[in-house]
């Protein structure tokens, strides 16, 4: 495990792109601080840049550094939540703006699964989590469905958690406004 983690932080730090194990399901990350990584992610994934990405924070307290205004009900909702849950906020900051939706919001998740979450805590970035396919093609229930053309296409594929048979699925998405209004999206 320490291996995967410095190697991942390692290309992290460089600029490259990994493909690595989440708390959903397997996913494409990167520093989500460095442009030009989020743009190849875009790239490999075949996605339009319109249609944003989701981050991966490792604490409250790391979320807080990327997002302007928590709401309240923001809180409530992580404390409640069973399932991974991303929230897309209205002021992010500190980010790649190539991570921003078109109303200017991105999403976060706070992960507490180990590898994602001390890989964040390391990086000190948010890391971007989208889903390890091509647009279009269904997210990968685990690393054996992942698409060949997407692991040659990143700089680094972690190393653990490979032979799980998991059946995950992607996040709940919730977004909750400045106002406090919250709307689900899936």
């Amino acid at each position: 495990m320490k291996e995967s983690l410095d190697k991942a932080l390692k290309v992290l730090r460089e600029g490259g792109i990994i493909l690595y194990p989440t708390d959903t399901v397997w996913g494409l990350g990167c520093d989500a601080t460095n442009t030009e990584a989020v743009k190849r992610i875009f790239a490999l994934k075949k996605r339009a840049d319109a249609k944003a990405m989701l981050m991966l924070v490792g604490s409250d307290g790391q979320l807080q550094q990327f997002v302007k205004e928590v709401p309240d009900i923001a809180w409530q909702l992580i404390d409640a939540a069973v399932n991974p849950l991303t929230i897309i906020y209205d002021e992010p900051v500190n980010i790649s703006d190539a991570l921003l939706a078109e109303d200017g919001s991105a999403g976060f998740r706070i992960t507490n699964e180990y590898f994602s979450k001390t890989l964040c805590q390391r990086l000190r970035h948010p890391l971007v989590s989208t889903s390890a396919n091509v647009s279009g093609r269904p997210a990968p229930k685990g690393f054996a469905d992942i698409d060949k053309e997407i692991i040659d296409g990143v700089d680094y594929v972690v190393e653990v958690r490979r032979d799980e048979a998991a059946q995950n699925s992607p996040s709940n998405i919730i977004k909750v406004g400045n106002d406090s209004v919250v709307k689900i999206i899936r």
